[in-house]
């Protein structure tokens, strides 16, 4: 059996091993977080944005208004500059 073979089984049995432990150890992030929230523990907060922060949505006809009028305006200038364009 080649090395390189031998090695793959190694790193294999080890990872089936490592995901067995009853006890994994959190990450370093998740440790820095939890010795930060014991002593200043983090405000709750919502799931959605409040209503307050929330920007008021257009209807969606004033929307399809300003795109109707914008391919409307193009077509306008399109135009004028073909008509005014000499042959």
């Amino acid at each position: 059996m080649p090395e390189h073979d031998h090695d793959d089984q190694e790193r294999e049995f080890d990872l089936r091993w490592a995901d067995g432990a009853e006890h994994k150890e959190p990450s370093a992030r998740a440790r820095m977080l939890a010795a930060r929230w014991k002593a200043n523990p983090p405000e709750p907060q919502p799931f959605r944005a409040d209503p307050d922060h929330v920007g008021r949505r257009r209807s969606p006809w004033v929307s399809t208004a300003i795109v109707l009028g914008s391919i409307a305006a193009i077509i306008l200038v399109l135009g004028y500059a073909q008509f005014r364009a000499p042959y």
